[in-house]
């Protein structure tokens, strides 16, 4: 067999099992069969009333400007919640170990408004930097997606 041909099967291979939408996870061992269930690796967001809240903020991006690559920083979005059930973020999660959110764990009613603060550590950082926060949502989409900037000096 010749390189191109194994690393051709190499690629297909990994383009098969890398565009697979579920993933098998064993439940059991009965004898010695493995009994298998297939567990979609999206989480998803059901509401049997087809109402959904929304996230409506008063930005989607701060701008830190010019910081000491010492200095921790802290900002705070402001959101409401234009939608027609309670808002329920299940997770926020930052792009890196950098950044960290702390957001509401309770429902937020329609109408109602609420804070999500990002807290940026630039330790170990250099130069213009472009962080997110990702928030598993039960609005329409599913997640929503807040951005930080600053750029580091020493």
């Amino acid at each position: 067999m010749n390189y191109k041909s194994i690393s051709l099967a190499l690629i297909a291979t990994i383009a098969l099992v890398s565009c697979k939408k579920e993933v098998e996870v064993n439940k059991e061992i009965q004898g010695a069969q493995i009994v298998t269930e297939k567990v979609e690796t999206t989480p998803a967001v059901v509401n049997p009333d087809g109402k959904f809240a929304k996230m409506d903020f008063s930005t989607l991006e701060h701008d830190f400007g010019t910081i000491n690559g010492d200095d921790r920083v802290e900002t705070v979005f402001t959101f409401t919640n234009t939608g027609d059930t309670d808002l329920i973020i299940s997770k926020a999660q930052g792009s890196c170990g950098c950044t960290v959110p702390d957001y509401p764990k309770q429902p937020i009613a329609p109408g109602e408004k609420a804070d999500i603060k990002v807290s940026f550590s630039p330790k170990g950082k250099n130069g213009m930097q472009n962080k997110t926060v990702t928030l598993t949502t039960n609005t329409a989409t599913g997640t929503e997606t807040l951005t930080i900037k600053a750029n580091i000096v020493k």
